[in-house]
């Protein structure tokens, strides 16, 4: 399947579907030894796929369990340079939309994930009030937890 985004020059464009997943008051964030910072569960949606698929597929493939959308929550758009990887000196412009997903009661994961780039990434439960302690992206997250929200 290709993701729905494109290379043009040095501009790269990319939409993606993330999860915001809370369990006992902690957020789940991926890490992985290429990257100095943890990033949101999620990934490119495919051609033909709509968000809500692509959230629920990206979730399985890094997590291991089958959770369920509660709603979108967030709908944000990052511009950023990447300065390594594949994409080094790149200017991108990324689309994200961010579901909440449903509580399972249980932090219990079965992950067994690689980035594009072939490391292992590692799931982390951080406590919410503690977010602000780790380089965490995307950062908006971070206050949008510590307080209440309806709607998108």
């Amino acid at each position: 399947m290709y993701d729905c985004g494109f290379t043009r020059d040095k501009n790269w464009f990319r939409y993606r579907a993330a999860a915001i997943i809370i369990e006992d008051d902690c957020v789940l964030f991926v890490g992985n030894s290429n990257e100095d910072y943890y990033y949101s569960v999620g990934g490119g949606v495919h051609m033909g796929e709509t968000a809500e698929e692509a959230v629920l597929r990206e979730v399985y493939e890094e997590t291991g369990v089958h959770y369920e959308i509660n709603h979108l929550a967030v709908i944000h758009e990052n511009f950023f340079n990447e300065n390594k990887g594949s994409l080094k000196g790149m200017e991108c412009h990324e689309i994200c939309f961010y579901f909440l997903m449903k509580s399972r009661g249980s932090k219990k994961l079965f992950s067994n994930s690689y980035t594009a780039f072939g490391a292992k990434e590692e799931m982390h439960w951080i406590p919410i009030k503690d977010l602000d302690q780790y380089k965490a992206f995307p950062s908006f997250l971070k206050e949008y937890l510590r307080t209440e929200h309806c709607g998108i």
